[in-house]
């Protein structure tokens, strides 16, 4: 039963994992911020995967890998541990960690997209279709129609306008963020299963993320943040929560999804993968102490119908 299923385990745990991770991430960015964190996970996933393949396949680097894992495993590295998670951890800061999750929601159809772009994949009208409740899931958490005071325009007078149309109840570039997150995890999970093609699939998490932390070295050093990195170091609370998230997340989280499809089909994968959405609101609740609605509950329960929709 457990090995017809492993794949969907495999999936089911990658989704707990992230839920954890995201949590801590959230936490450690708002302390250190989010490149710093990003360039730290990676080093400390890099030690954890490094140990678990010694003991695995008695090899701490990602040793016997072909020309085809590396080249494809470090192009998803850079697409999606650099880009994807670049804009991914900014969004953790400015719209917190269960919206910006929510948003990820959209990775599955993302990732169906790339999958045609890059392997000649097709839609189906059954896959639009779950496109559009997912997107009307999200649209029903991050828009709100109310009254609101506009101030009124340079050189007019002083009285306040009244506006009833659609906003969103997050920032803009909070959310833009989170999709450039999805666009990139999405984009990122569809080349590692092409770059994988049979390779263990911790080891090629291992390429990926010395890609990754390259990557966010060489950030680092266009943004001079370096003087950051000792004082961020030092605090001790960031570090513990770095240490968790970078256990489950770049550690667990993403060698268990490669498990996923490698067992099972990307489909159900990512499916599985989304509920990441639902499973964080009552974290979020008694970690954070959010103040969940019913509208943003139900968002969430449709977003992540959508994508089982998506891939029936």
């Amino acid at each position: 039963m457990i090995q017809s299923h492993a794949g969907e385990l495999s999936a089911l745990l990658a989704a707990v994992f992230w839920t954890f991770t995201a949590l801590a991430f959230e936490s450690a960015g708002k302390k250190i911020g989010s490149v710093t964190v990003n360039l730290v996970r990676l080093f400390m996933a890099f030690i954890f995967l490094g140990i678990f393949t010694y003991f695995s396949r008695g090899q701490f680097f990602p040793s016997g890998a072909s020309l085809h894992n590396w080249i494809w495993l470090s192009l998803s590295g850079l697409v999606g541990f650099v880009l994807g998670d670049l804009f991914l951890f900014r969004a953790y800061v400015v719209v917190g960690a269960r919206i910006s999750m929510l948003i990820m929601s959209l990775a599955p159809p993302i990732a169906a997209l790339a999958g045609w772009l890059i392997m000649g994949e097709t839609m189906s009208r059954l896959s639009l279709a779950g496109m559009a409740v997912t997107f009307t899931g999200i649209a029903i958490v991050v828009l709100t129609r109310h009254k609101d005071d506009i101030p009124p325009a340079t050189g007019t007078s002083k009285i306040r306008r009244k506006s009833n149309g659609l906003r969103f109840s997050y920032p803009l570039a909070g959310l833009l963020l989170a999709f450039g997150g999805a666009a990139g995890q999405a984009t990122g999970l569809v080349l590692s299963k092409y770059g994988m093609a049979g390779y263990d699939a911790f080891a090629a998490t291992q390429i990926r993320v010395i890609t990754g932390f390259f990557g966010f070295m060489f950030i680092y050093t266009v943004l001079r943040r370096w003087y950051r990195l000792i004082p961020a170091l030092k605090n001790k609370a960031a570090m513990k929560s770095l240490t968790i998230g970078a256990f489950f997340g770049p550690f667990l989280g993403v060698s268990f999804s490669l498990l996923a499809v490698k067992f099972t089909s990307s489909g159900i994968a990512a499916t599985i993968m989304s509920i990441v959405p639902v499973l964080i609101i009552p974290f979020s609740i008694m970690l954070f102490k959010e103040k969940i609605t019913p509208r943003e509950i139900l968002g969430a329960i449709i977003a992540v119908g959508g994508i089982a929709i998506f891939f029936l």
